[in-house]
């Protein structure tokens, strides 16, 4: 295991090091978690909720443009609107 120094600022910040960066694909503005796990921590990269979910669901279904999603939407929200009684 290869140990990487840094400081901590009065501020209580640190600098992660260009090599832990490049390998963890860190950029600025990413997201990061500090694990603490008997008395030891782990640093993670955290990719947004977008990027970790992507491509969970899968359909058999064509992709709908934009325009075909907000038009699908509309038509789902006056339908949803007359069956509660709403002319």
């Amino acid at each position: 295991m290869k140990e990487l120094l840094s400081v901590i600022t009065r501020k209580g910040q640190v600098t992660v090091p260009a090599a832990i960066r490049r390998q963890l694909k860190l950029e600025r503005g990413d997201k990061v978690a500090f694990v603490l796990a008997d008395g030891e921590v782990r640093f993670v990269r955290k990719g947004s909720v977008v990027e970790r979910t992507a491509g969970a669901l899968k359909s058999s279904l064509p992709y709908l443009s934009a325009e075909e999603l907000r038009r699908v939407a509309e038509e789902a929200i006056a339908e949803g609107a007359i069956e509660r009684g709403g002319s």
